[in-house]
């Protein structure tokens, strides 16, 4: 009885919770799904253990993980501290230490990621970003980007980084002044494709050389 229902309680927290498949899965909700298969499994093999202390032991932690998700949906300054942020491990074809340091990365274990993009050496990466989930996106230099620009004999290009300038209606600051623009040249682009607030951009990418990508909310 007490498997059955376990089975059920998770199905059901899973549905809740949302969709994450297990390879997107950030390291607290790593740790959340091991707790909640522990809750379960111990439960199940404790004879004093009822359905109610798994009830109540699984919903009040999936009640905990809702709120979580609550909170960083509707409270957009606390995404950072609760599901982290992407690092840039690599730019402009440098190692950055301080990032990797403080990411607690080593050069063995960047490599090794990069290889499972199917890049076996730096020399060939110009931005690489280790991202919440501990994967690593890649953009290589152009001439090693699929055709290669050297088979074909082209002089290579500068490789443009898109920047996010807005995410769900809020400017991202250090990405403006990276591109060493502020607010009132934003405020002009959006001016011209008749957007009144950037509150109503859902996304937008900034692309030297290109008009600025907007997606409406």
């Amino acid at each position: 009885m007490e498997t059955i229902f376990g089975f059920f309680v998770l199905f059901v927290l899973t549905k809740l919770l949302g969709k994450t498949q297990i390879r997107q899965l950030t390291a607290f909700d790593f740790i959340s799904a091991l707790i909640l298969g522990e809750l379960v499994g111990n439960a199940l093999y404790d004879d004093e253990v009822g359905i109610r202390y798994i009830a109540f032991a699984v919903f009040l932690w999936g009640g905990l993980l809702y709120l979580t998700e609550w909170v960083t949906q509707k409270f957009k300054g606390t995404r950072a501290l609760l599901e982290g942020r992407p690092s840039m491990v690599i730019s402009k074809g440098k190692l950055q230490r301080e990032v990797m340091a403080k990411n607690k990365i080593d050069i063995n274990e960047l490599l090794h990621l990069l290889r499972m993009k199917d890049v076996f050496s730096v020399q060939e990466v110009d931005y690489a970003i280790l991202e919440t989930d501990g994967t690593v996106s890649v953009l290589k230099k152009t001439y090693f980007q699929s055709p290669n620009r050297l088979d074909l004999n082209l002089t290579p290009e500068q490789v443009i980084l898109p920047i996010t300038l807005i995410n769900d209606g809020e400017i991202i600051e250090d990405n403006l002044s990276e591109i060493e623009h502020d607010r009132k040249w934003l405020e002009e682009q959006l001016k011209m494709q008749n957007i009144k607030s950037h509150q109503d951009i859902f996304y937008a990418e900034y692309k030297k050389g290109e008009t600025l990508y907007i997606q409406m909310m």
